[in-house]
């Protein structure tokens, strides 16, 4: 049976929100856009008139989709080159979703998604159909075709695991920015010791590069060896020149509701560094060069207004 132009718009206004489940459950923005479209093939295909909560149906359809590809990205990250790190999303980007609750900004913030990649399938799902969009535990239980205490442990149990490995500290953001003014200056001064007072003694430094762009296999840990990683870094090298092409211009701004540095070159972004930053110190920072990870922050770059770049890297 063809769709209405009804039955298109209800599937359209579902879609803000079916793309922000996808992409806080798959980390990915494209694989999240893949998912809600292969959602919307399978509501063209049902007899919509016998859906009596097109919401509900809808959520569940997609969910479904993504636990199959939760399941089969274990397998290919087994093979991936190097850190395998979220997709950022840069401030403005409706993929972001809602952010009206604390909840909902730490959901998708880069630290969390990031520490969800240790949630089993079934966790990520409830932690985030319950924790960022307030689902009750009965739909849950339902969209996931469990008992309602079951999918109440799940919650408390991956709950748990992402408190575990989060800083529990918050800072406003006029701190933030000074911090990290503060880390830029010292990154570029050449000296390790400044960057080091800026860090929390088990400090990390991941990159992912996705074997398209030079990234260490490995994360760098410890405030001296993120310190003397961020020195070498932003040391100016002809070599990097020619890995990127250029000279990148450096601006500071917001990814995924967090403080970010954004590396853009002839209007291509061409890395994101996402900081995790503490009432301590600098806790993490999350590098994203795979050029493949980076399209969509090209593309919403280009689509809002920014000053001129503090400065050029390299």
């Amino acid at each position: 049976m063809a769709l209405t132009m009804n039955d298109v718009d209800r599937f359209e206004a579902s879609r803000p929100r079916l793309q922000a489940i996808a992409y806080r459950l798959l980390g990915s923005a494209s694989d999240a856009e893949d998912a809600v479209q292969d959602t919307f093939l399978r509501w063209q295909a049902a007899d919509v008139d016998r859906i009596e909560v097109p919401e509900a149906w809808l959520t569940k359809v997609l969910t479904n989709l993504c636990l199959n590809q939760l399941t089969s990205a274990r397998v290919r990250r087994e093979t991936y080159v190097g850190e395998w790190l979220p997709e950022p999303l840069l401030a403005g980007d409706p993929m972001l979703g809602p952010d009206d609750t604390a909840e909902q900004r730490e959901s998708v913030s880069y630290a969390v998604l990031a520490l969800m990649e240790r949630l089993s399938p079934n966790e990520r799902v409830v932690y985030v159909l319950r924790e960022a969009f307030g689902y009750p535990h009965r739909e849950v239980a339902e969209i996931l075709g469990i008992t309602e205490a079951a999918a109440q442990q799940t919650f408390h149990r991956a709950r748990k695991h992402v408190a575990d490995g989060k800083a529990r500290t918050e800072i406003d953001e006029a701190t933030t920015r000074r911090i990290v003014e503060e880390f830029l200056a010292a990154a570029t001064s050449g000296r390790t010791e400044p960057l080091v007072r800026l860090l929390t003694e088990d400090a990390i430094a991941i990159g992912d590069g996705g074997g398209k762009v030079p990234a260490r296999a490995k994360a760098f840990e410890g405030a001296l060896a993120v310190a003397t990683f961020m020195r070498g870094l932003f040391k100016p090298a002809q070599a990097k020149r020619a890995i990127v092409g250029g000279s990148p211009g450096v601006h500071v701004t917001t990814a995924n509701g967090a403080p970010a540095i954004v590396a853009v070159l002839d209007g291509r972004v061409v890395g994101v560094m996402c900081l995790e930053i503490t009432a301590d110190g600098i806790a993490a920072f999350r590098n994203q060069v795979n050029p493949d990870k980076l399209e969509r922050a090209t593309r919403q770059w280009a689509a809002t207004e920014h000053g001129e770049p503090l400065f050029n890297a390299f």
